[in-house]
């Protein structure tokens, strides 16, 4: 029988992208399309790399030529990506920023931050990492990089830091530059200026996310880095106790305040549970259960999962190589599918606000 590309479209105008809550044809991701007599080949062009409904995604295409034109077509379908943005985020070349966050200190973090920031890049992202913790910058420790110092590079006519580069992701922080030794007795605006030329003095080149290790706690930094830098979203880090659950609601308020409006991606619940090595079934719920899930639904934000007390989490980090490096070890995984729900929800913020802009205009 002969196809035409007509028919694809039509057939394909049949599959939602379950996000969006469009059909594939009009959201443009559907490209390439070549058609060679009884082969058939395209490219779904997704909003991520790190999507976590790909496979639904192709499968549903699959179906869609299948049923609407004919079980006999030999389909060859490309999942390729091209990741989102929905404004200028005042670094050159990074298409989204993305700041974690948590209401107070001890809830593993910059933890979630760095094995976040690995777990998109595994799925193929380009990114980045800002260490602006200034006053307990972990990212040299957690990535094996005491004592690194960046180098400078003349760029354009200007000097720019250049980020040291591991595991195939870009890091900066305030530890690189600093006597790891010494405390950092420094006053708000020498912070604000600090953590301003982490953005804006390097050479982040292209980035698909810039991920940010902000402090814990409300302070000079968060206000900085949301009011200098349009933020694309906050991921808040908790853990199940009550003191943690009710700063975290206080973070989340401060983000969701007129002056600042950072749109909320999500909870995650760290230390959720413990479950020993010789008992892989069990689960001890140490610091109650629950709480995460529970805030999430009070302050409407969408629960992105749990993280496990596991030692060998720490243990990685101690050691240099955040756990996400791991694939033997289940953490890996947890880690990796935590982040495409991150990239999913950068996705329906970018989609949303896009629409918003074509609307206004």
């Amino acid at each position: 029988m002969t196809i035409t590309k007509e028919q694809v479209l039509q057939a394909l105008s049949n599959v939602e992208e379950p996000d969006l809550k469009k059909d594939l044809v009009t959201l443009n991701m559907i490209q390439d399309i070549v058609i060679e007599g009884n082969r058939l080949s395209f490219s779904v062009i997704l909003t991520t790399p790190a999507c976590p409904l790909k496979a639904m995604i192709e499968n549903a295409c699959r179906n869609a030529i299948s049923y609407f034109i004919s079980k006999d077509i030999e389909v060859h379908i490309n999942m390729a990506s091209r990741v989102t943005t929905q404004k200028n985020t005042g670094v050159p070349g990074v298409k989204n920023i993305i700041a974690v966050a948590s209401g107070k200190g001890g809830v593993g973090k910059s933890t979630v931050a760095a094995n976040l920031a690995l777990g998109l890049s595994w799925s193929g992202a380009k990114v980045g990492l800002i260490d602006a913790d200034i006053y307990g910058p972990s990212v040299p420790i957690m990535f094996g990089l005491e004592g690194a110092r960046p180098k400078a590079k003349d760029v354009d006519g200007k000097s720019r830091i250049q980020p040291i580069e591991k595991y195939g992701i870009k890091l900066l922080s305030v530890g690189f530059f600093t006597d790891p030794s010494q405390p950092i007795p420094w006053r708000g605006p020498m912070v604000s200026t600090a953590v301003k030329q982490l953005f804006n003095d390097a050479d982040w080149g292209e980035l698909d996310y810039l991920i940010v290790d902000l402090p814990p706690g409300t302070g000079d930094i968060h206000i900085t880095v949301t009011q200098s830098f349009p933020v694309t979203g906050a991921v808040i880090v908790t853990t199940p106790q009550n003191v943690a659950l009710s700063d975290t609601k206080k973070g989340i308020g401060m983000f969701k305040m007129s002056a600042i409006n950072v749109p909320m991606l999500g909870i995650i619940e760290n230390m959720s549970y413990f479950t020993p090595a010789e008992l892989p079934d069990n689960k001890y719920y140490i610091f109650g259960q629950g709480g995460g899930q529970k805030l999430a639904a009070q302050m409407d934000v969408p629960f992105l999962g749990e993280i496990p007390l596991v030692k060998s989490i720490s243990d990685s980090g101690d050691a240099g190589k955040p756990v996400v490096l791991d694939e033997n070890n289940p953490m890996s995984k947890a880690f990796i599918e935590l982040a495409k729900k991150v990239a999913q929800q950068v996705a329906i913020w970018n989609a949303e606000a896009n629409n918003k802009n074509l609307v206004n205009n």
